[in-house]
């Protein structure tokens, strides 16, 4: 399924950049750009349940985000950017069987493939913030194997 999730990730780009810049119904915008993936319904419930996830708690996400561009101007910040983090994030948050480090190595990628030049150290620098902050928290909640140091989530005696 990775070489989906890819597909899944930058068609989830593709639709929250539509509603960013349209702000139509999110039902017509799955319609016109995710519901290529139908063919696939789990691929395709994936892929709506990440957008709307992303939208649900955008707010969330946004404020996540701006803890780690202090000195940058949110609103300034390159849109693509902006959404490939928000996606990143909401898997850490949200996605217990996704691994971290495929979720953040592949935000990396799409930013370098669909953003700035310079979007691919950007977000790798906010995600590990993100990550690192998360994981000292106890936001990120993963199940299975590999999905978070065992060393850290077996050591929970206080």
């Amino acid at each position: 399924m990775s070489f989906r999730r890819r597909q899944v990730r930058e068609k989830v780009l593709q639709a929250l950049y539509a509603y960013e810049l349209s702000r139509e119904p999110i039902e017509s915008i799955i319609e016109n750009i995710v519901s290529s993936l139908k063919k696939e319904p789990e691929v395709f419930d994936l892929a709506q349940r990440l957008l709307l996830k992303v939208i649900e708690n955008r707010e969330e996400l946004d404020t996540l985000i701006k803890g780690r561009v202090a000195n940058w101007e949110f609103n300034r910040l390159a849109v693509i950017d902006k959404i490939v983090l928000r996606i990143c994030i909401c898997e850490l948050l949200y996605f217990e069987d996704i691994p971290p480090k495929v979720s953040i190595n592949e935000a990396i990628e799409i930013a370098r493939r669909f953003s700035t030049e310079k979007s691919d150290k950007f977000v790798n620098g906010v995600l590990d913030s993100v990550f690192d902050d998360l994981k000292a928290t106890g936001r990120m909640k993963k199940s299975g194997r590999g999905l978070l140091d065992t060393s850290s989530k077996k050591k929970t005696s206080k």
